[in-house]
């Protein structure tokens, strides 16, 4: 199985959120979505001020064999996009963890206790 980092909690669809010291939660996608892709090639990311719903489409993820729906783990806005991937999509398979896709101000931060933690992602990752 592939990295899963403790500190981060998971979504059933393979993205990642991290809370932020400010609030903000950080989301990316799991190195096994990664591994599954292959050779990322370009990422699609939401626009800053964008209001997503937990589970809502936020972007997309292309890669060498196929692209994939990125969803929002948590309700809120969107405060910042991470521009490097515009040019370097390719970091999300070096430092899946690293590089994050977007930010954003939760509505509702308890929102993030009904995702799964490294254990849970482990096994629904297993089953899947």
């Amino acid at each position: 199985m592939s990295d899963i980092p403790s500190e981060l909690r998971y979504a059933a669809s393979h993205e990642w959120a991290r809370l932020e010291d400010d609030g903000s939660v950080s989301v990316g996608i799991s190195d096994h979505a990664q591994e599954a892709l292959g050779d990322v090639v370009y990422v699609e990311l939401p626009q800053p001020g964008q209001r997503l719903a937990a589970g809502q489409q936020a972007g997309v993820v292309e890669s060498v064999k196929a692209a994939s729906d990125i969803y929002a783990p948590v309700s809120g806005e969107v405060i910042a996009i991470n521009e490097q991937l515009a040019d370097a999509p390719e970091r999300v398979n070096s430092e899946p963890y690293g590089a994050w896709f977007f930010r954003l101000k939760p509505s509702d931060s308890s929102e993030l206790q009904n995702l799964l933690d490294a254990d849970g992602y482990r096994t629904a990752s297993d089953d899947a």
